[in-house]
């Protein structure tokens, strides 16, 4: 990129500078709860709770674990274990011994298991499964062998409080604050090649987030938070964590809970939560759980859609179950400490075929660029001109643990922004384009395909498919290769049901007809991944099962 462009895109660019403290550590703000009010109650977890002074004691306990075991400064542990407190206090131990923490998934297969183990070359595995886990440990401790990682079990929690056990606690050796280029967390999330690359963020970037969340949902200390995420799914992290720096209660659903609307809805009830996130899918099926039962959620005042792009249809679905709930449209990359934009949802764009993402949360850079075919080289897009999307500022990560090939593919050089902290780029893949100072999501890059000599973006074609009145959920994939590649619509229909000639119809009305999919697959639900997000793998299974 040539300077004279460099200081165009500069000018383009959507971004908004705050000065923030990013060095505070979290088990810093815990310990200042902890010495105020230790008895307040902190976590609800079905007829479970836990204080302050309680949470401080299980990190205490889980870090003199970790120390013993020989956990030190920059070791990469592994945590297996389900949504809980223990997670939150494993976190804080080692956020305490300046270690970084690396979630593993607990329906992962024992390979992929062992090969993030020996991608990332964690130094332990910290094992909190519980005691009536034996298969679960026993294919964890296997994977962990086939690594050569070694195991520890944490020891069971605290059954009471003290005055004592308060007072050790809350001793000088928690670190307050860290450098903020500390590496604090790592996610593996899909490669291309079908290796799993691991995303590390650092302090500074991580607590951005935190304070972003904070600011633009107006978080305080009578909010309940819902910790619902799965805990390889970056949102997770923000969950579990911004309730220690507002002073909020935080809620902790479990499985169960989010795979059934109606057990989900009833614990939102039940624990009075006021904010939530939420992948599209889950939050149709929590609308309409809400318009089917007529039983409103009173005390939610937040939810914010992410990790899959919301489409007007079902904006229009939730605010017709929660008119009085503010809805959030949120984008980012895992690579760059989770969202990087918020936009609340206005009643005034859901005519719109897209809804945008937003303006950039505090101390993002955002940038679209395009690359000149003949020359090779970026220039910024114009407004209103589709390109790539580019992430600089604080947020950016520090590349993928251990994969310079992965790292050097995805993360550049900022040649931008002379004073950007981390001096880093990302280039995540994603398409799309600035108007009125928003950003606007067009889809990934990498699901442009050619079927039958025509070049085209999935997303578009299912842009279109869910904007049908009676279909709830949609995907569409391309299958097959060459001259046999055909475009599959895969829907499961609104309650009220959906003719497939219909659809046929609506597509053709609106898309050119080589992007009219000639297969469709109706389906009562769609496949989710661990993250909740649509099981693109397991679509494709079942089209080759249904030859």
């Amino acid at each position: 990129m040539s300077q004279t462009e460099a200081a165009e895109a500069a000018r383009l660019a959507l971004t908004r500078p705050l000065a923030l403290d990013l060095t505070t550590t979290l088990v810093g703000h815990l310990a200042r709860h902890a010495a105020a009010t230790p008895d307040t109650v902190f976590i609800h977890h079905g007829p479970r709770t836990t204080t302050y002074g309680r949470l401080l004691e299980q990190v205490a306990q889980v870090r003199g674990e970790l120390l013993a075991a020989g956990c030190r400064p920059g070791d990469v542990v592994a945590c297996a274990g389900p949504r809980s407190a223990r997670t939150l206090a494993l976190f804080l131990a080692l956020e305490s011994i300046g270690a970084v923490y690396l979630p593993l998934g607990p329906d992962w297969p024992a390979q992929r298991t062992a090969s993030v183990l020996r991608r990332s070359a964690a130094d332990l595995v910290a094992d909190y499964l519980g005691e009536d886990a034996a298969d679960a440990r026993h294919a964890l401790e296997e994977a962990a062998g086939a690594a050569g990682t070694r195991v520890l079990t944490l020891g069971t929690d605290p059954a009471h409080d003290t005055h004592e056990t308060h007072e050790a606690a809350a001793q000088p050796r928690w670190r307050t604050h860290c450098a903020g280029g500390e590496p604090r967390y790592v996610f593996y999330t899909s490669g291309t090649t079908g290796v799993p690359k691991g995303a590390l963020i650092e302090h500074q970037g991580m607590v951005n987030h935190l304070w972003a969340k904070i600011i633009d949902l107006g978080l305080g200390d009578t909010d309940v938070i819902a910790f619902s995420a799965p805990l390889t799914f970056d949102i997770a992290i923000w969950q579990m964590l911004v309730p220690l720096m507002t002073g909020s209660s935080l809620a902790i659903l479990d499985d169960g809970h989010m795979s059934f609307p109606r057990r989900l809805a009833g614990e939102l009830r039940a624990r009075r939560v006021t904010v939530l996130e939420l992948v599209p899918t889950t939050l149709g099926w929590l609308a309409d759980e809400v318009l089917r039962s007529g039983s409103p959620l009173d005390d939610l005042r937040w939810v914010v859609s992410t990790g899959e792009e919301l489409h007007p249809a079902l904006a229009r679905r939730f605010f017709r179950a929660l008119p009085h709930c503010s809805l959030g449209n949120a984008w980012g990359f895992t690579e760059c400490s989770d969202d990087l934009t918020h936009h609340t949802v206005r009643t005034s764009e859901l005519d719109q075929e897209r809804l945008p993402v937003g303006p950039p949360i505090v101390n993002v850079t955002l940038y679209v660029l395009v690359r000149d075919e003949a020359t090779g080289q970026w220039k910024a897009a114009r407004p209103g001109e589709p390109g790539e999307i580019f992430a600089g500022g604080v947020p950016v990560g520090r590349g993928y643990l251990a994969d310079d090939e992965a790292t050097g593919r995805a993360y550049f050089r900022d040649v931008i922004d002379p004073r950007s902290p981390t001096g880093r780029l990302y280039k995540g893949g994603d398409a799309g384009y600035v108007k009125d100072g928003l950003l606007h999501y067009l889809g990934r890059l990498d699901r442009q395909v050619k079927v039958a000599g025509v070049r085209m973006e999935l997303d578009e074609i299912e842009t279109v498919l869910k904007s049908h009145p009676h279909v709830a959920q949609g995907t569409v994939l391309a299958v097959g290769d060459g001259h046999d590649r055909q475009l599959v619509a895969c829907y499961t229909p609104a309650p009220d049901g959906c003719d497939e000639r219909d659809l046929q119809r609506h597509l053709r009305r609106a898309l050119p007809a080589p992007m009219v999919p000639s297969r469709w697959l109706a389906l009562p639900e769609m496949p989710l991944n661990g993250n909740g997000k649509t099981d693109h793998k397991a679509l494709t299974r079942m089209i080759g099962e249904q030859r």
